[in-house]
């Protein structure tokens, strides 16, 4: 036993002799950004509202004026954002990087527009790779939202596509130079379910089961496709007056991206058919469609498809279009109840559809950038008088449009 316990120490010996290991290097970066908007009407906005998602419907006043139209302008520094990364730190063939990064949103008060901004983080993660496969762990960028279009506004074309960072343990492995699979476990924190009790991400904790995704990825020199399945499953309610309760919900979202590039010229496109998808800040929900006699309740989601579409040209002076759908389809089941129903907190339950269309003009000179934006968002409201018909967990009557346009200019320094 001796002599085993000799070779076995001796061995462990010999391999961290000969460990071969490579010291990081730490990478300092980040930009300053100012944004200056103009929007027509009120929206409903994050980050000092220069995060638009869609403009509010029309308020009637006593005169019959729309109290939700009029101009409203803004210009602040708080999305400028700073990173550091560590690279190039291998030990025995493993590659190890990591990154964390903020930027100063946090600190405003209710109003929005009053208060310090203060730094808060963003993503905060460390890769692990080797050979054919990498792991990354920490909060990221989640797998529906990592791929954007070049506009220069914050909201990167949300709520026509998923906009999320969120923890998760994301595994990718590549098949030779052009297919990947890919799979992720991911948490909710800051982007979360809606529900009885508000957003939050207690849902997911009392269902004690992560939200999943599985894609594949194809890739040549000039093009980049990626399809894949997001599944969550929520615990909406954990139990009431009579004991705990076995209440679920689980959802499935496809999506499709696409992405072709060569010289000056590129074009990405999106599309997600989400159900329930206000946990990636889509437009969307649930609701109760059955009432259990044992008191347990079944939930029916929202059925939403989001796409966009955009075209980039240029270099030192660049060229962009952006345009974008969403159309609500309402829930796969009847509802019991339009109290009994939770939408996206950052949009209306009323929304039928929406479109936007987005031209930018970027001048790069080196480090420096300036953005001249111009987005047109309107959205198709039902009457909220008139009430939902719950057996389509929709608006339909008095379909009405409102409209917002907004000029938005960008001075950008990086670093």
């Amino acid at each position: 036993m001796k002599k085993i316990y000799t070779i076995i120490v001796l061995s462990l010996l010999c391999a961290a002799a000969y460990a071969q290991e490579t010291k990081p290097t730490v990478e300092v970066h980040g930009f300053i950004r100012n944004y200056y908007a103009v929007d027509t009407r009120e929206m409903v906005g994050l980050t000092e509202d220069f995060f638009t998602y869609v403009p509010k419907d029309v308020l009637t006043l006593n005169n019959s004026d729309d109290g939700n139209f009029y101009p409203n302008a803004r210009f602040a520094a708080l999305t400028s954002r700073l990173w550091v990364e560590a690279k190039g730190y291998e030990f025995n063939g493993l590659k190890v990087g990591a990154r964390v990064e903020g930027d100063f949103y946090n600190g405003l008060g209710n109003d929005k527009v009053t208060g310090t901004a203060n730094f808060r983080m963003r993503q905060a993660f460390v890769t692990l790779s080797r050979a054919h496969w990498n792991l990354k762990a920490g909060q990221a960028w989640h797998p529906l939202a990592a791929d954007m279009p070049d506009v220069f506004s914050l909201n990167t074309g949300a709520p026509f596509g998923p906009f999320s960072r969120t923890p998760l343990t994301q595994f990718e492995y590549n098949f030779g130079e052009h297919l990947s699979l890919s799979t992720a476990l991911i948490w909710q924190m800051q982007y979360a379910s809606n529900g009885p009790s508000g957003k939050s991400a207690k849902y997911i904790e009392w269902a004690c089961s992560p939200e999943f995704y599985f894609g594949a990825n194809v890739k040549t020199d000039n093009l980049l496709l990626r399809a894949g399945l997001d599944v969550l499953s929520i615990k909406p309610r954990l139990y009431d007056d009579y004991g705990f309760l076995t209440d679920r919900i689980t959802t499935l979202t496809p999506f499709f991206y696409g992405q072709y590039k060569k010289d000056l010229f590129s074009v990405k496109l999106k599309s997600v058919f989400a159900q329930a998808g206000d946990h990636l800040n889509l437009n969307g929900g649930y609701g109760v469609c059955e009432i259990k006699s044992d008191g347990n309740w079944i939930y029916t989601p929202t059925r939403n498809s989001s796409s966009w579409i955009s075209f980039c040209y240029g270099k030192k002076l660049q060229a962009v279009l952006f345009a974008g759908y969403v159309k609500n389809f309402g829930t796969a089941k009847a509802l019991v109840d339009a109290d009994k129903f939770w939408f996206s907190t950052n949009s209306f339950d009323n929304l039928n559809q929406m479109v936007r269309v987005t031209p930018s003009v970027i001048y790069n000179f080196g480090k420096l950038a300036f953005g001249l934006e111009y987005e047109m968002t309107s959205v198709q409201y039902g009457d909220k008088a008139q009430g939902m018909d719950l057996s389509k967990g929709l608006y339909t009557e008095d379909l009405h449009w409102v409209t917002n346009h907004r000029v938005q200019g960008m001075i950008k320094f990086s670093f």
